[in-house]
């Protein structure tokens, strides 16, 4: 993969920026200085292969993973030590990857739970996430558990927005999905940062990812390799013959 294209002058403090972050696992750095910037309702995806470290990234921006150099800025604040919990209640939230669920609790309780971050705000956002996932209506009484697998994505999504967030981490929001719910993840996720919310997308089809992105990067080992607008991407050679089939 080529080095990285530079990235064209910013027109505004980023909603969120990351200068030089490390960050990895024991006596192992799986981040190596990455520096990336989610401009305020915008859609930035994130590609690359198994291993490139994207959900590492995630974790590490979410503050569940502490880092090792390096800064993350949110609403131009410094949040770089900051716990988890603090992160969230500034509006940073993490969709994981593999749903997490509470399983023995139904929908709506889990719904319930995440809300509990805003009180009052969060909880009055129910009634409107059930009108947007009709689904979760039906199955609003339904542990978690059972969920089909699209479901237990529809609830992940759910159960962040009821925070509130002024942006969305999302980590490979349609692995393991059949085509046609595939098509309703990414309509949801289109629809949300049409609403305002800024979104970072982890996303194994990159194809589709980068038909959604305002901005893109390219992960390999740990790195930025390329970057650039998401149709940018989506023809550049390197891109197609890696990620697209090309």
């Amino acid at each position: 993969m080529s080095e990285a294209a530079a990235a064209p002058q910013a027109t505004s403090v980023p909603l969120l920026a990351v200068d030089a972050l490390r960050a990895g696992y024991g006596n192992i750095e799986v981040l190596h200085e990455i520096s990336i910037a989610l401009d305020a309702r915008t859609l930035c995806a994130i590609v690359g292969a198994n291993g490139a470290g994207k959900t590492t990234l995630l974790m590490a921006l979410a503050g569940i993973m502490p880092v090792r150099g390096g800064h993350v800025r949110f609403g131009g604040d410094e949040i770089t030590r900051l716990s988890s919990h603090a992160r969230v209640k500034r509006g940073l939230v993490l969709v994981p990857e593999g749903r997490r669920m509470l399983p023995g609790m139904t929908v709506e309780e889990n719904l319930q739970v995440a809300a509990a971050a805003r009180g009052t705000e969060g909880f009055a956002r129910i009634g409107g996430l059930f009108d947007r996932f009709p689904i979760l209506r039906t199955r609003r009484n339904v542990p978690a558990g059972s969920l089909s697998g699209g479901e237990q994505q529809m609830l992940a999504i759910a159960r962040a927005l009821a925070i509130g967030p002024q942006a969305l981490l999302l980590d490979e929001p349609s692995m393991g999905l059949a085509p046609k719910l595939v098509d309703e993840i990414f309509e949801i996720v289109a629809d949300e940062r049409a609403r305002g919310t800024s979104i970072l997308l982890v996303e194994q089809n990159a194809r589709r990812a980068l038909a959604l992105a305002d901005r893109a990067y390219v992960m390999e080992r740990g790195r930025i390799v390329l970057t650039g607008t998401g149709a940018e991407l989506a023809t550049h050679r390197d891109v197609v013959a890696a990620y697209l089939g090309g």
